[in-house]
């Protein structure tokens, strides 16, 4: 049984260090692509630059990408590697820079 350890402990680090990162990686990557909506810029996998125009009605996982006035593509929203635009804040991530701009203004104001 001694003898087995290293070999567990070997497959437990490959599994912290390689297939753990890999998978979350993946899962945020499946995050990104199922947030994407029109109006978000966006690089496909292919290296075109292009920006949503609409996310198709009868399949949601078609989206029309325009890549130059007037030309658009129709692509699989797995083709999309990142989203250039960062998204927008919900109203609660607002508040929390709200209340820290005015504490900071309270803080420069104090002391004049």
């Amino acid at each position: 049984m001694a003898g087995f350890l290293p070999l567990i402990l070997i497959f437990g680090l490959m599994y912290v260090l390689m297939i753990r990162p890999q998978q979350k990686k993946a899962k945020e990557q499946q995050a990104l692509v199922a947030s994407i909506s029109a109006g978000d810029e966006v690089l496909l996998n292919s290296g075109i630059y292009g920006t949503v125009n609409e996310v198709d009605a009868d399949d949601p996982n078609v989206l029309w990408i325009e890549v130059y006035q007037g030309i658009e593509l129709k692509v699989r929203r797995g083709a999309v590697e990142q989203r250039l635009n960062a998204p927008l804040p919900t109203e609660e991530e607002v508040d929390e820079d709200q209340h820290e701009l005015d504490a900071v203004d309270e803080d420069h104001t104090d002391g004049d």
